[in-house]
């Protein structure tokens, strides 16, 4: 665990003066978050940093999981896809089910805080189960600007319920849900496991232990194996940039426990790259383990995320902070992180002629893609101020909490 003096040397002294300053009104609050996994996935990966830094300032900030069934998960994630534009079926039992779940976990959850953080939609409906005496937040952390109507307004009939909600970019904000909407972009932490700097040897080791030779071109993907990653047409860009250039494919992303769909993807991937996998140009991996994607961050030649949808898109941060070019689709959050053709690449995501184009241009141009990429990591650490955004410092370059 960090404390908030670590992080001076990345943001300075007045950003920490700052944080501190407006801490002062906050001491002793009781902050409750909860969430639906405490691994795999950005929310979880961020609780583990924001949590403790909240702790460091004088608030009182706790993390809580909801104990969901098989079927649970399974309906959340339709819900996940349906908030995101995709066709659902809501059906009776699946609402049923879905509040359920959320009123057992209420009936042995005490809740006694000063102030409730609900993140995303499985915990949603708790609100209902508990006699209100304090603020309830609702964080939103994927897009919302074109949900499943029928959806949208089940999930309403409880977000109104809240006393304001949270969206990780101005198109997320609804017209049609008076609440008081924030706008709070999402941040890596540069001492975290995934982001630290990290040695030559432990890398080698890494990369050794998991098979990855280094002998070619490298171009990864780091992503859950999620339908809005789009992990079957990566391979299929793949398959065009290999005729061009002799490289090899890394896809790694862990299976969380709120994802059922994660499995069935990854075989669809598997079966599409079969000989690609036996010749050793492709190489999945689901194993959590952050040591090998900071690893595989600062030793690929381009990191892909060919995102259909994407909250934000935190693993752009992620390899732009280690100097790595990254070549991203032009949705959601990506296009805060990426200044096209200065520090990245963007792409609309059904253009794959260019998603090659792109990626073989980084692959064959070695200097530019080293000049990107180092202008990704002053993106992240706020170096140059034709960054900075109408809110001050970049977004990605603020510490958690």
């Amino acid at each position: 665990m960090h404390s908030l003096d670590e992080y001076r040397a990345i943001v300075g002294d007045q950003a920490l003066t700052e944080i501190r300053k407006q801490a002062r009104r906050l001491y002793g609050l009781r902050v409750l978050h909860i969430n639906s996994t405490y691994y795999g996935g950005g929310v979880a990966e961020m609780l583990y940093s924001l949590v403790p830094l909240m702790n460091d300032v004088g608030i009182e900030a706790d993390w809580r999981t909801v104990r969901g069934t098989p079927e649970f998960f399974s309906i959340t994630k339709k819900f996940h896809n349906g908030i995101q534009g995709e066709e659902i079926n809501l059906s009776d039992i699946k609402q049923r089910l879905y509040m359920e779940v959320n009123e057992e976990f209420a009936s042995y959850c005490k809740i006694d805080h000063d102030c409730v953080i609900i993140h995303d939609p499985q915990p949603l409906p708790l609100i209902r189960f508990y006699k209100k005496k304090q603020p309830w937040v609702w964080r939103c952390h994927v897009d919302l600007s074109h949900p499943n109507e029928e959806l949208w307004q089940f999930l309403k009939g409880y977000i109104l319920r809240y006393d304001g909600v949270v969206v990780s970019h101005p198109q997320y904000m609804k017209d049609d849900l008076p609440l008081e909407h924030h706008i709070i972009h999402p941040a890596i932490d540069p001492f975290s496991s995934k982001n630290m700097p990290l040695r030559e040897g432990l890398m080698e080791k890494t990369l050794k232990k998991y098979a990855i030779p280094t002998d070619k071109p490298i171009v990864t993907q780091i992503s859950r194996f999620d339908k809005w990653k789009d992990p079957e047409n990566v391979i299929e860009a793949f398959k065009r940039v290999r005729k061009k250039v002799d490289c090899r494919l890394v896809m790694c992303g862990s299976m969380a426990p709120d994802d059922p769909e994660g499995s069935q993807i990854y075989e669809s991937v598997k079966e599409r790259s079969n000989n690609l996998i036996e010749s050793g140009d492709v190489i999945l991996i689901t194993t959590e383990d952050n040591i090998l994607v900071n690893s595989l961050q600062r030793i690929s030649d381009v990191v892909v995320q060919k995102s259909i949808r994407e909250g934000f898109g935190l693993t752009v941060t992620e390899a732009l902070w280690k100097e790595t070019p990254v070549v991203a689709s032009n949705v959601g959050g990506i296009p805060l992180q990426i200044e096209d053709s200065v520090n990245g690449f963007l792409v609309n995501p059904t253009d794959l002629d260019t998603y090659v184009e792109k990626i073989v241009f980084l692959l064959k141009n070695a200097k530019k893609a080293r000049e990107m990429g180092k202008k990704g990591e002053r993106k992240c650490s706020g170096k140059i101020p034709d960054y900075e955004t109408s809110a001050g410092r970049s977004p990605v370059a603020e510490p958690p909490g």
